[in-house]
């Protein structure tokens, strides 16, 4: 079997020099991929709580945390011609989307939420995947 993620295999095999950091670039998509799974579950399973009521703030940030991290993921994969400014742009709001949701997260979790505790950390490892693609970017 091959080692390595599928991105760290797919960026390997890509035609073009992609004049970048391809560990920080198969991180940040990894990490990206991870937390739109990890907070679609985890809004999910805030659905299934008694007290779904106080779960709404949550839910919406699960959300759309997911779809940013999932949008960020497609579009700074996409090398070929990839625009700085769309991609810069992007992984800001998916680092900063990561903090809120992980925030709210965090809290839920410490009061015995454990989908919540693991939500959070996939947000916190993205967040930081997103600011290391961004510093690899300047």
């Amino acid at each position: 079997m091959a080692q390595g993620t599928i991105a760290e295999r797919m960026l390997a095999t890509h035609p073009r020099d992609l004049n970048l950091d391809r560990e920080a670039l198969a991180r940040c998509l990894q990490a990206c991929a991870e937390c739109a799974q990890a907070c679609t579950l985890c809004a999910d399973a805030c659905l299934g709580e008694q007290s779904v009521q106080e779960m709404i703030t949550c839910i919406g940030l699960c959300l759309d945390c997911a779809d940013v991290c999932a949008a960020t993921g497609r579009v700074v994969g996409r090398q070929t011609q990839a625009d700085a400014t769309v991609m810069t742009t992007l992984l800001g709001a998916c680092a900063a989307v990561c903090r809120a949701c992980g925030d709210e997260c965090e809290q839920h979790g410490r009061h015995g939420m454990k989908h919540c505790a693991v939500c959070a950390q996939a947000c916190r490892d993205c967040e930081d995947a997103c600011r290391r693609m961004l510093e690899a970017l300047a």
